[in-house]
């Protein structure tokens, strides 16, 4: 009998065990590189799309850090920019950036910063260019022909009723309402001391007037000029009003400023022993002349501000006094002199006296003068 081999036993092959696990072998071999391509793809995906984000985040970055910082200038047009004071490097980038003068805040701080001068930029309102270099809108700033304003100069002494006038004639302010201002003078911040009364109060001296100042503002600086003025010199607020007063009369009275302590002596001898002031510039206001010339009638008008008929200080200020005749009204000379005279009042050389005697003698080279000067 023939032996039955394994084969005819189980009706298979004998090896047909070892080609099964070969091909279940090659299905998970398969499988693993599918899975090896799936994951590869998607790091590539999730690589590409970090990339991708990255490059989305960064082109702002890397667009922002090829952007100018500054016109190529040198501008056109013109555009008006006020400077307020106090400003810094970048609050003035900002107005001239937002003005389109400068490109970037950044490009103007760093032309600011590179100039030495731009600390001295002053506050106001200047002609600006569009489109300008930052080197060049800083020199701008430093150039007073950019600087718009109109500058008018009051002269020591000036009366109320003559500023409107001159300040219209070299400004825009309308002389109306300049003379509106000062008949009502309630807004002006007048010091309770002033009585409401304006003259002596608007200091004498050199004003920039901005494009669109009104005559209030305008007015009002020269109200805290003389206030300032008045501190400086130590001038108490109980004695401001007198001060102001007696300084108007020395810058009236003396003719050069190395007068005004000697005549201010005189007025506080006088004042200090009760006696009439008798000022010829005090009839001068009342009777809203400009002479040197005085009448004897005109001595016998009846007026506050006549100091041949009232004692002491006239009512008020004849004028608007600078800085050297307040200090004069603080710190007279010494001496003991009760008259002075202007002997020629042509070059303002004045004289001084202690007795009615002396003062005959000084009144005498006036009338010399007088006699050949007749009108004046």
């Amino acid at each position: 009998m023939n032996e039955l081999s394994l084969a005819d036993v189980v009706g298979q092959p004998v090896h047909g065990s070892g080609r099964r696990s070969r091909r279940n072998q090659e299905k998970r071999r398969k499988k693993r590189r599918r899975r090896t391509w799936v994951t590869f793809l998607l790091t590539l995906v999730v690589i590409g799309g970090a990339v991708g984000g990255a490059w989305v985040g960064l082109r702002p970055l890397i667009a922002a850090m090829n952007k100018p910082s500054d016109y190529p200038g040198p501008g056109t047009g013109s555009v008006e920019v006020k400077v307020p004071d106090g400003a810094t490097g970048a609050a003035i980038g900002d107005l001239l950036q937002e003005k389109g003068v400068v490109l970037t805040v950044k490009g103007f701080v760093t032309a600011y910063k590179a100039n030495p001068r731009s600390a001295t930029i002053q506050p106001g309102t200047y002609a600006m260019k569009k489109e300008m270099t930052s080197t060049q809108a800083v020199e701008a700033l430093l150039t007073a022909s950019s600087k718009l304003v109109n500058r008018v100069t009051l002269k020591e002494g000036v009366r109320v009723a003559d500023i409107p006038k001159l300040v219209a004639a070299g400004s825009k302010i309308p002389i109306a309402d300049l003379q509106a201002v000062l008949k009502s003078p309630g807004a002006l911040g007048l010091p309770a001391e002033a009585k409401n009364d304006p003259e002596g109060w608007l200091f004498p001296a050199t004003y920039d007037i901005e494009p669109g100042m009104t005559a209030t503002e305008l007015l009002s600086a020269m109200v805290r000029r003389t206030v300032q003025e008045l501190d400086a010199a130590g001038v108490p607020a109980a004695s401001r009003h007198d001060v102001i007063v007696l300084a108007s009369l020395i810058q009236a009275e003396a003719g050069m400023a190395e007068d005004f302590p000697k005549v201010s002596r005189v007025l506080h001898n006088r004042l200090a022993k009760k006696r009439k002031l008798e000022l010829d510039t005090t009839v001068h206001y009342a009777t809203k002349k400009f002479t040197v010339f005085t009448s004897e009638k005109d001595t016998k008008i009846a007026s506050p501000y006549n100091t041949y008929i009232v004692p002491g200080l006239p009512v008020g200020a004849i004028g608007n006094p600078g800085k050297a005749a307040i200090q004069a009204a603080q710190a007279p000379s010494e001496g003991s002199w009760m008259y002075f005279v202007a002997v020629n009042p042509d070059t303002g050389q004045t004289k001084y006296a202690t007795t009615e005697a002396e003062f005959a003698k000084i009144k005498a080279e006036y009338e010399v003068w007088q006699k050949a000067n007749p009108g004046k």
